[in-house]
């Protein structure tokens, strides 16, 4: 296992709707994988990042940033995706701690808390319709033109849920927790959290230079089981889905596992019918 320690959630404080783990921190749900994984001997864990992979199935390279090599007849993508800020002054100082992607997530925690949609088009309608059963003080703020179609501005005014469409300025915030959103024209408005879409790239551009088919969104696409359109590469977890939630990756990566052995014990098993 090739893991470099850069996970997406690394800027949360707390892990939510996973059962069992409730509100621990990213880093403490790998410590506790990891150290689960050292039970079994047949798993090494290496902190690197593959750099350089050749080969197809049954036969695959693997070259690594500090100069490690592997093999390997199977590959399992799980490197997620990164998230790309929006260029907003204030931002980084409150990502992960009071501003968030996922409402599913991270809603309950802002529940009846002033909050505040940074998304345009669609994707800010559809936010405050998801927030709306957590709060009734929305705001959507599009940071320039609303992109919204004249149906989504009604029903979010018959909701009493304001659309800004001036450019933010800056967010104001103290120990990580939003106070104000600022825009140009002086005006501002006061939330406690805020709701943004980033813009999402791969977190490996491995699978892609391997020939994997990707969504135009960047998405890995793969079946059932997890298998992208290469032999011998799988794919879970964010990398592989647009329903970002960490019980969901597991899930995927539990059902590419699977996957992977069987497909190793029958070419296993063939091998010595022979």
């Amino acid at each position: 296992m090739l893991d470099n320690g850069e996970p997406r959630n690394k800027v949360t404080r707390e892990t939510h709707g996973f059962l069992t783990r409730d509100g621990v921190s990213p880093a403490e749900f790998r410590r506790l994988a990891h150290e689960q994984m050292n039970a079994y001997p047949s798993v090494q864990l290496h902190t690197d990042t593959a750099e350089r992979i050749t080969g197809s199935d049954g036969q695959f390279h693997i070259q690594t940033a500090r100069g490690g090599s592997f093999r390997a007849k199977k590959l399992l993508f799980a490197a997620g995706k990164k998230d790309v800020l929006p260029n907003i002054r204030g931002l980084k100082d409150v990502y992960g701690k009071s501003a968030f992607i996922c409402p599913y997530c991270d809603g309950w925690e802002l529940r009846d808390q002033p909050i505040a949609i940074i998304a345009n088009g669609s994707s800010a309608f559809h936010s405050a319709r998801t927030l709306s059963g957590w709060s009734k003080q929305i705001a959507v703020c599009t940071n320039g033109p609303s992109g919204l179609a004249p149906m989504q501005q009604h029903e979010l005014l018959a909701h009493r849920i304001p659309v800004y469409d001036t450019a933010i300025r800056q967010i104001e915030s103290s120990g990580g927790i939003v106070q104000r959103i600022w825009f140009d024209n002086g005006a501002s408005i006061r939330c406690r959290g805020i709701f943004f879409a980033p813009r999402l790239v791969p977190g490996s551009p491995m699978p892609e230079a391997l020939g994997c088919r990707l969504t135009p969104e960047g998405t890995l696409i793969v079946d059932d089981n997890g298998q992208t359109s290469v032999p011998g590469i799988f794919s879970a977890g964010d990398q592989a889905a647009e329903t970002y939630m960490a019980v969901f990756a597991a899930a995927m990566g539990s059902l590419a596992a699977v996957s992977i052995n069987r497909e190793l014990l029958a070419e296993a098993w063939a091998q010595h019918s022979d």
